[in-house]
């Protein structure tokens, strides 16, 4: 199982590395692929006035730092083409934020890379769309047919994250993990998917739905999951309301993983 986690932004250097150590377990599982994820920058928040994170420059040296310390692998985000050859120098996979997935030139740039891509699925696409950037990825890495057995040899995911009907909300069709996976492994979402957009100045959500959305998602067969989380996510400085406690991450995994076996 691929797990990618952590906070959803870097607030300091004292937090991350105070998350980073608490999720070592996971690093030490033989049975979890473990990467860790943190944006050195949030460009889409919903107010100017949003904590964004401390900067690209800043960032990338934390990230390093976690790697060196823990040995973690690293996903972060990135937004524009040029930031791609800088990042892809310190993280292992580049992921590409949902609402830029048909972004041509930010899929290309990473495809150009050495690292694997995690696509997000744009909240307002189909599954069946999905195939689309996919391809740009694949062409990009010298591979003409999309396919499971081929996004999986390029190091390319796809990862499902909800659908949006402009009702304050994400909805999460549990038939766009099957179609998904036909054209590449999927990672599963489960903080972002309990997220209720445009509720206010911020981005707002339910994380009490998180547990149930990523035992849904393990049942019906993924690859891997996606969990933002935090000592306290009433004080995290993005995406709080949908993030999971750490304390509280344990308990999820360990149901994953039962129901995985089954």
């Amino acid at each position: 199982m691929v797990l990618l986690s952590g906070p959803c932004v870097i607030e300091s250097e004292e937090n991350i590395l105070k998350i980073a150590s608490e999720l070592e377990k996971y690093h030490n599982d033989p049975s979890i692929d473990f990467y860790f994820k943190a944006s050195f920058d949030k460009a889409n928040r919903t107010s100017l006035d949003s904590f964004r994170g401390l900067g690209m420059d800043e960032g990338l040296r934390i990230l390093q730092k976690v790697k060196d310390e823990f040995g973690y692998k690293i996903v972060t985000d990135v937004h524009e083409s040029a930031q791609v050859p800088q990042v892809a120098e310190v993280v292992d996979m580049l992921q590409i934020p949902a609402f830029l997935c048909r972004q041509t030139d930010l899929l290309v740039a990473c495809a150009k890379t050495e690292c694997k891509i995690n696509i997000k699925k744009g909240q307002f696409l189909a599954a069946e769309a999905m195939k689309h950037p996919l391809l740009k990825v694949l062409k990009t890495r010298g591979c003409e047919e999309v396919s499971f057995e081929n996004a999986q040899k390029h190091g390319v995911y796809l990862c499902e994250r909800g659908n949006t009907f402009g009702y304050g909300a994400l909805v999460v069709d549990m038939r766009n993990l099957v179609i998904m996976r036909e054209y590449a492994p999927v990672i599963f979402d489960a903080t972002h998917s309990a997220q209720m957009p445009s509720t206010g100045s911020t981005t707002g959500g339910d994380s009490s739905f998180v547990p149930y959305l990523a035992k849904a998602a393990a049942a019906v067969g993924v690859d891997g999951f996606f969990f933002e989380t935090h000592f306290d996510p009433s004080i995290a400085l993005s995406d709080g309301p949908n993030m999971i406690k750490l304390q509280e991450l344990d308990t999820v995994i360990e149901k994953i993983k039962l129901i995985q076996e089954i």
